[in-house]
């Protein structure tokens, strides 16, 4: 992350594991590519009502937004802050993680972090463009990673953690392109993030899902890159 937040307490998280090891129950040891700090999560009256099922979201399931509503996906590195960051996001109304962008079915989390199947840990979110637009999203994505290292997120490294924007039509696609040589302007340094048609979609283990928020941990005390209020 290229923003420093207050160290409050440093935390111990889950680590990936290589192939040919079982699936988790429960999170292990892994570093985070930011500092953490243990702080009381928003509830769910205080952040509005933010679902985790979006585009109706399964195992490699079509996906389909509800009436009214669009589809994105960034992935930018670990899923548990980026999940976080946009569940904070006004007009976000559901996210998940997962996997995408790779060339196996069903990947599963130690398969993924084998280096073997080229699936990016991804936010799936899903948005009501009445209250957020694609272009805020866009935002919040690049001012909260860093858009300019392949394969890699602080301590975390692998093609797991690489920085991409999944798009789901012509139109995001165009948009993705422009914030990307945007944001090259505004570095003056390479971005090396990615932008392609989102494929299938796997949805993530049930303990990854909303992992911030379940145990109180929270990457991004508040997202940044969203409109100033009033402007």
């Amino acid at each position: 992350m290229r923003h420093a937040f207050p160290l409050l307490v440093l935390l111990a998280l889950p680590a990936c594991h290589g192939a040919g090891t079982t699936a988790l129950a429960e999170p292990e040891a892994r570093t985070e590519p930011s500092v953490l700090a243990r702080v009381t999560p928003k509830s769910p009256s205080a952040r509005g009502h933010v679902g985790g099922d979006p585009g109706h979201a399964g195992r490699g399931t079509a996906l389909a937004p509800r009436t009214g509503h669009e589809l994105a996906a960034f992935a930018a590195g670990c899923f548990w802050g980026v999940e976080e960051t946009f569940r904070q996001v006004p007009g976000v109304v559901a996210t998940a993680v997962g996997y995408t962008g790779g060339h196996t079915d069903a990947p599963t989390y130690p398969a993924v972090c084998s280096h073997t199947t080229g699936h990016a840990e991804t936010v799936l979110v899903e948005f009501d463009p009445t209250a957020v637009s694609y272009a805020t999203l866009l935002n919040v994505f690049f001012k909260n990673h860093d858009p300019t290292t392949k394969d890699r997120q602080g301590p975390d490294v692998g093609d797991q953690y690489r920085s991409e924007i999944f798009t789901f039509s012509p139109a995001q696609a165009a948009a993705a392109a422009a914030a990307k040589a945007g944001e090259e302007a505004t570095l003056k340094r390479p971005v090396a993030t990615r932008v392609e048609p989102i494929g299938a979609f796997w949805m993530a283990e049930d303990y990854h899902q909303q992992y911030d928020e379940k145990t109180g941990n929270r990457s991004c005390p508040a997202p940044q890159g969203l409109p100033v209020q009033g402007t």
